[in-house]
């Protein structure tokens, strides 16, 4: 089933609310690979992916938080680098077993629990606060 990008997934923050976006279309991708049984065929494009977005996204809101002296920078530091720690597992998974469903199947549980519980969550707490702030 596709993930749908709407209201509940924004932050108010507009490059961070881009980013989630391309977030979304990475895990549809996967998701509607998965569904068509070619999941092992998109699951290395969507690590390689994911390596970067977090150094990109992550960046981009941690600098904000710093920036704008959020309180809750070091709780929401810790969520980024446990997510981190867990798509580094799987993706250690992925080199040492290789290519195997269970893998393609973690991999969506865990993109799409952090969508749910993070970004909806978490970020939009961010979001409020950034709300009167500046974003440069």
């Amino acid at each position: 089933m596709a993930l749908t990008w709407d209201d509940s997934l924004l932050t108010g923050v507009d490059i961070i609310d881009r980013q989630h976006r391309e977030l979304v279309d990475r895990i549809n991708k996967l998701l509607e690979a998965s569904n068509q049984g070619k999941g092992k065929e998109v699951i290395r494009e969507t690590f390689q992916f994911m390596e970067d977005y977090v150094v990109n996204h992550f960046g981009t809101e941690e600098r904000l938080m710093v920036k704008n002296n959020y309180p809750e920078y070091a709780n929401h530091k810790s969520y980024h680098d446990q997510f981190v720690k867990d798509l580094s597992l799987l993706k250690t998974q992925l080199d040492n077993e290789g290519l195997k469903l269970n893998l393609v199947v973690q991999t969506n549980k865990l993109l799409v629990d952090w969508l749910i519980n993070h970004i909806k969550k978490v970020d939009k707490a961010l979001g409020e606060f950034l709300k009167n702030k500046s974003f440069t």
